[in-house]
């Protein structure tokens, strides 16, 4: 019988990966263990470096400022921590923006970190690396997403003997920030609202019609995952938590009748009420209703029992994949 040993020469290692997304400014540094890797410090601020961008094209001066003072704040913990390696990859709203070279040629020289502007299929890589270890080995087959603030990815994935496969991926450029801005106070009426999931599951049935999941989920085959801030919102909502405990909400099984319920019950709250709510707060207020949005309309095209809630994703993937591309890890007899 095998199983993985630490190479001795890794006790100092110690691995930073950094996620910028259209929302989000995240990172968690990290040293090997045995079977993984041990979070040593953490880092999370709402910065919307993509706030506008639909309407212009291109990063404002604002949100590169409210995100450079994050990135600042990243690096001082690298510091801190005497990190040997770092990945920092930045997704969708670089990827869209037209200054988003002028913005990394900013970061580079304000706080010294080098940004990685990565592709959707390799943000959606990193994602399935990071959650893979939350599937089920006895469905053939999985369906993960990631709803993202300013686009949503889907994967595909053959789930065998020999590991996974992955047989289609599909970026959408719609998140929860740009919906919001996109659909504005339509969104937070019901007529609206109902308006918005329909056009997004018409966006989704080209995917479907690809890679004819539905048969596959009809014959019981077929499980489903997501890593997001709105499938880790709704757990916590469902689980009527006092402050968010990602210990609670990570792996847990999120059935479609509940996620049904809590989007009904967050569709009647004032935006007042939702701004009060421990799991929800100020920064995700207006944009809890454009995630439900793009849940229910995939809930709705594949009406799977229940989906399994994954609080990690990309930074996970990346940590792992610098591991292994270091042999982080041998095999013992």
């Amino acid at each position: 019988m095998t199983s993985s040993v630490l190479r001795s020469d890794s006790a100092d290692s110690v691995y930073a990966a950094l996620d910028l997304g259209t929302n989000n400014c995240r990172m968690l540094v990290a040293r090997p263990t045995v079977d993984g890797f041990r979070v040593i410090d953490a880092f999370s601020r709402i910065t919307r470096l993509g706030e506008g961008l639909a309407a212009t094209g291109r990063l404002s001066a604002a949100a590169m400022d409210r995100t450079i003072g994050a990135l600042r704040a990243c690096a001082d913990k690298m510091v801190r921590n005497r990190v040997t390696r770092a990945r920092l990859v930045a997704t969708e709203a670089c990827r869209r923006a037209a200054n988003c070279d002028e913005f990394a040629l900013r970061v580079w020289r304000e706080t010294g970190l080098d940004l990685e502007i990565i592709s959707a299929k390799d943000e959606a890589s990193l994602a399935l690396g990071g959650c893979s270890s939350l599937m089920r080995p006895d469905y053939p087959w999985a369906l993960v997403f990631d709803i993202g603030g300013g686009s949503t990815e889907l994967i595909w994935v053959a789930n065998g003997p020999d590991g996974l496969d992955v047989k289609g991926v599909v970026s959408l450029p719609l998140g929860v920030v740009t919906l919001a801005e996109q659909v504005g106070e339509a969104l937070h009426n019901p007529a609206g609202y109902a308006v918005t999931v329909a056009q997004i599951a018409t966006r989704l049935a080209a995917f479907e019609a690809e890679h004819c999941i539905t048969p596959r989920l009809l014959m019981g085959q077929v499980q489903m995952l997501g890593t997001s801030g709105t499938v880790t919102t709704l757990a916590a909502l469902h689980l009527n938590l006092d402050r968010y405990d990602r210990a609670a909400v990570d792996g847990l099984d999120l059935h479609l009748a509940d996620i049904a319920a809590i989007t009904t019950m967050l569709l009647g709250m004032s935006a007042a009420e939702r701004v009060a709510h421990p799991c929800i707060g100020t920064e995700r207020a207006d944009l809890v209703i454009a995630g439900c949005a793009i849940l229910e309309a995939m809930c709705r095209l594949w009406p799977l029992s229940s989906l399994r809630v994954a609080d990690r994703g990309v930074r996970e993937g990346i940590l792992l994949s610098m591991m292994r591309e270091d042999a982080i890890w041998t095999r013992s007899e």
